[in-house]
């Protein structure tokens, strides 16, 4: 197994090639990110940033380049393929979640990628897990599990989509501005749980963020994408001697530049 879970190698992408709206989206963009590290991703509207997780989950596919995840070569291969390895949540809590069915079931449907190839294939020792793992959120909702989806507050149901991301130990995790549209109490509680299971299952995690304080707080590395691009690529004691205030100067300098 190699020990870069994720390898982006010169990667390009065009939108509307060839028309007065061609896009250069992704720049020959290169990213190593080790096994197990965080790293938080900002930059301004239009500069990679969800591209790049777009490339990476399969949802577009490149015009040059390569994504490796571990050993393997996944530029080409089919989003639904991917997503046995690869945890997404995004900004908004509806999305990526079946609103009628239970906590419960969608659990199931997330740890069948890891248990089972069958739909719903859960015992009493699946089931008792789920609850174990619900506990940990402090939310009651271990004693909730037959309720549905769309019946939790935004804040519960991004607290239980997150361990729908990670309950299957995905190789690699990304958050797109998972707490972006919360109140900032249950954000703040996401973001809390976020690193608690990052750390605890060890999972190499990219995060998608504006928040100053939260990418200099959450992992050890923050990289900053412009014109598709990496521009900024914080780590070690660089990362560490940096403050929230010097990173907006950088990234407002860089917003008013484009």
């Amino acid at each position: 197994m190699s020990s870069v879970p994720l390898s982006v190698q010169q990667l390009t992408k065009r939108f509307e090639a060839g028309t007065v709206n061609e896009k250069l989206a992704l720049d020959g963009l290169s990213l190593e990110v080790p096994a197990g590290q965080f790293v938080t991703v900002l930059g301004s509207n239009g500069s990679g940033k969800s591209t790049l997780f777009n490339a990476i989950l399969g949802k577009i596919f490149p015009d040059s380049g390569k994504i490796l995840l571990g050993e393997e070569d996944v530029t080409r291969q089919k989003d639904y393929r991917r997503a046995l390895n690869i945890g997404c949540l995004y900004q908004n809590p509806l999305r990526g979640t079946a609103p009628s069915m239970t906590i419960e079931e969608n659990l199931a449907l997330a740890y069948t990628r890891k248990a089972s190839r069958s739909f719903f294939a859960v015992n009493r020792r699946d089931n008792a897990y789920f609850r174990d793992l619900l506990a940990t959120l402090d939310m009651g909702l271990e004693d909730r599990m037959k309720t549905k989806m769309g019946l939790l507050s935004w804040g519960q149901r991004q607290a239980a989509s997150l361990l729908m991301a990670t309950v299957a130990q995905p190789k690699l995790l990304l958050l797109d501005e998972h707490t972006a549209a919360l109140d900032p109490g249950a954000a703040e509680k996401v973001m809390e749980i976020t690193g608690e299971i990052v750390v605890r299952d060890k999972i190499t995690t990219l995060m998608i963020t504006h928040d100053m304080d939260y990418a200099l707080s959450m992992g050890s590395r923050t990289i900053m994408l412009d014109s598709g691009k990496i521009v900024l690529d914080l780590s070690g004691t660089d990362w560490q001697a940096m403050t929230a205030g010097a990173l907006a100067e950088r990234f407002y300098t860089r917003s008013k530049k484009r």
